[in-house]
């Protein structure tokens, strides 16, 4: 059975996907399914799901599904590592991370930094916040590339961002750590 319906409890979904195809089988025992084909996000459920626990799923799924487009779509075409790179060149010599993405895995940090494989990661938290907090917290993180704690050397190095205090102070308001 398919149904093509925007689920009432996906808020944004209609922003993201044309439609929501709902597919329901008596083959499907447990699993819940979602892909997107095209501009349709596609979830398969159990026959057996009542309208609540659909809706429950297809909000879900509709969230994770355009958590993962939004991802992708701020990891494309380079603009992250190019601002980096910008960032590095003003404030802190040149330093180059070799990966540098968006990730949606982190919902208490902002930002994370593996010196051993100069590996940095970014929530998707600080996504809709404003560009100086965002480079604040870029500058952050490439700085532990050179320092790896937060010694006074550290702070040295991020406080080269002329709006350090004022986006530490950001982050803070919004509940978020700022160290």
């Amino acid at each position: 059975m398919v149904e093509n319906r925007l689920p009432l409890e996906a808020p944004g979904a209609e922003d993201e996907f044309a439609r929501i195809e709902i597919r329901r089988s008596a083959r499907r025992k447990k699993t819940i399914s979602a892909e997107i084909v095209g501009d349709v996000l596609v979830v398969s459920l159990p026959q057996r799901l009542s309208r609540a626990e659909e809706q429950e799923w297809v909000g879900r799924m509709t969230e994770r599904m355009s958590s993962r487009k939004r991802k992708e779509r701020l990891n494309g075409e380079g603009a992250l590592a190019r601002r980096a790179a910008e960032l590095s060149d003003l404030y802190l010599g040149g330093v180059r991370a070799q990966r540098i993405e968006w990730v949606d895995v982190q919902k208490s940090r902002w930002g994370s930094c593996s010196p051993s494989d100069a590996t940095i990661h970014l929530s998707l938290t600080i996504a809709s916040f404003p560009g100086w907090v965002r480079d604040y917290v870029i500058v952050h993180e490439l700085a532990h590339l050179i320092v790896a704690d937060h010694s006074d050397r550290f702070w040295e190095l991020v406080g080269r961002y002329p709006l350090t205090e004022r986006a530490r102070g950001f982050l803070i308001a919004k509940g978020m750590d700022a160290d």
